[in-house]
């Protein structure tokens, strides 16, 4: 969620994070496993909420500039400003990069080039206040992306118009027995257009041939509202409702010996309805509880697709038909507060992904990897149980949990077929995948040094496939067992240092564990330094062993980033 919006692509479930510029962030909250039952769909394994900075003073400004290796340049600014009961801010920012040549040296050809972007994030808002109880407020945003992919002829753009309309309703009667009551809502739209061209890369690859041009548009609104109060004085209950319609389809044009052979075009609509509760709630002096529960009902209908073949003029449609699903999504925690410095808790919840319209009706190529559509997709739907304990201290925080996650029906891209110049792949539900684990956490402050470590043990197993028996036991693809991450802070006076590592076991590229992916680490570095009281020179070196690591094998080896380095400005 980006200001109370859902950021998933609309089409495709994706998430663009670029279309969210930092210096238009005021905090990030991150709920952690399965959050359907408050935020339905997109959330089976967690949730994201980003809030914006928002102008509380008469005149507020920021800027950011950076540059450096790769052809890498950015520039971004906020400047808002506040009078009498209005409110007004504006968000500006750029990024470019030339990138660098995704294919592994020693694999490589005349027809890899540099994967580059470049992308605008434009954004206006404008805010009124009523007495100290209320606020409406009106933002629209544009967002702009041109990417090369890492050969001459793929290439991909995206453009993407929103707005949003809400606003809060805060009661003040101090004699009520209901306190803090709070309404809040949304009302959002928008449209977006994603332009793809694929081709085919020969054997050595030095040279390529057009094989697809696609072009995905597609148009969504919605409407959200939740209310939420305290009763009974140590009770909070929050109700919502959401609602949201989607319409996408894609255009395709085929080619073959650099001669069109066909156009086809296929896609539909999707409209989806959810109503929740909670109630949070502290039992005595130790234990806290907190149930929700949310239902969720949603239909695809008007699909249907068009294909044309040039050579002989035939036309073949085929009408889907239309489906429709629900899912229940309950969740109960407990927290025990044994003592002042420890706690146990425990959760069990289950939560749900809708399949997107860009699964069921779009097929892609990536490379010489074709994934087809499947209009008979299912939701995936899982089982979510942890338990785990905190204990802290003024300055030491632990904390360790143990989870298991049943999803049935996952979408997996199952492969079909295995060429060595052509491997095709459909998505499919497949029967049931389980990941146990545990994970560790600790933070501690020594002198003016933050330290954090985190460890993730995921064994991650497709459990079940009955109609592919070949594929169970086999480790869900791109999943690492193993996850070691450690970051470390230093600030005093004007001068800031930090350090973040990230290591992982090795991991499979593919759902018949054929491509591996091998154990990397890597660590990025920064350091800053403070002028005055607002602004900010700061460096930061990505990589900095500049260690190369697959990060993709289907069938050619794809690798990391070199080392990068930035240099910019910040005033704040």
């Amino acid at each position: 969620l980006f200001d109370g919006v859902p950021l998933n692509d609309s089409f495709g479930g994706w998430v663009q994070w670029n279309r969210v510029p930092t210096i238009a962030v005021e905090r990030i909250e991150v709920l952690r496993g399965g959050a359907s039952s408050l935020y339905g769909n997109n959330s089976l394994s967690g949730t994201v909420n980003i809030l914006p900075k928002q102008s509380g003073e008469n005149f507020n400004f920021s800027a950011e500039i950076f540059g450096g290796t790769q052809n890498t340049f950015s520039g971004s600014t906020f400047f808002g400003f506040s009078k009498n009961d209005w409110t007004a801010d504006f968000v500006a920012a750029n990024f470019q990069t030339k990138g660098y040549i995704l294919v592994d040296e020693r694999e490589r050809g005349a027809a890899d080039v540099f994967a580059g972007s470049r992308n605008s994030n434009l954004s206006a808002r404008i805010g009124k206040s009523f007495n100290d109880t209320a606020n409406l407020f009106f933002k629209t945003s544009y967002f702009g992306e041109v990417r090369t992919n890492g050969t001459g002829l793929q290439t991909n753009r995206t453009h993407i118009r929103q707005f949003v309309l809400g606003g809060e309703f805060n009661s003040l009667n101090p004699k009520s027995k209901i306190q803090n009551p709070k309404l809040e809502w949304r009302f959002y739209g928008g449209t977006q257009v994603y332009d793809q061209v694929f081709s085919a890369v020969n054997a050595n690859r030095n040279s390529e041939t057009l094989n697809r041009v696609q072009r995905v548009p597609a148009q969504n609104f919605g409407f959200s509202a939740n209310a939420s109060a305290v009763v009974l004085e140590n009770q909070t209950v929050v109700v919502g409702f959401e609602t949201r319609q989607v319409r996408g389809a894609s255009d395709e044009i085929g080619l073959a010996n650099n001669r069109t052979t066909s156009v086809s075009g296929s896609g539909g609509r999707e409209r989806t309805v959810g109503f929740f509760v909670q109630d949070f709630a502290r039992i005595g002096t130790r234990f806290v509880l907190a149930a929700s529960a949310r239902f969720d009902a949603w239909e695809n209908f008007a699909a249907s697709s068009a294909t044309r073949m040039l050579a002989n003029n035939q036309t073949t449609v085929v009408n889907f038909p239309d489906r429709k699903e629900t899912a229940f999504s309950p969740q109960i925690s407990l927290l025990f507060q044994a003592t002042k410095n420890f706690s146990l808790f425990a959760l069990a919840s289950k939560s749900f992904r809708a399949p997107t319209l860009n699964e069921l009706y779009r097929g892609f190529r990536v490379g010489n990897v074709v994934t087809l559509s499947n209009e008979n997709l299912r939701a995936e739907k899982a089982n979510n149980f942890e338990s785990g304990a905190s204990f802290g201290l003024r300055n030491f925080n632990l904390r360790g949990n143990f989870f298991l996650t049943e999803i049935s029906q996952p979408v997996s891209n199952i492969t079909l077929s295995a060429a060595p110049n052509l491997i095709t792949r459909q998505r499919q539900n497949i029967g049931e995948t389980r990941t146990r684990g545990i994970e560790i956490e600790a933070e501690t402050r020594i002198c003016e040094i933050n330290f954090s470590v985190g460890y993730l043990l995921a064994d991650s197993r497709v459990a079940e496939f009955p109609t592919n028996r070949n594929l169970e036991n086999l480790f869900v693809p791109q999943t690492a067992r193993h996850q070691f991450t450690f970051q470390t802070r230093y600030g005093k006076q004007d001068w800031s240092f930090a350090l973040q590592g990230r290591a992982s076991s090795a991991q499979f590229d593919d759902d018949l564990n054929l491509f591996r992916l091998e154990p990397y680490f890597g660590l990025d570095a920064f350091a800053a330094k403070r002028f005055k009281e607002n602004l900010q020179v700061f460096v930061g070196i990505e990589n900095v062993f500049n260690s190369q690591y697959s990060i993709g094998r289907t069938p050619v080896r794809t690798v990391s980033s070199p080392v990068n380095l930035r240099v910019g400005i910040r005033w704040n």
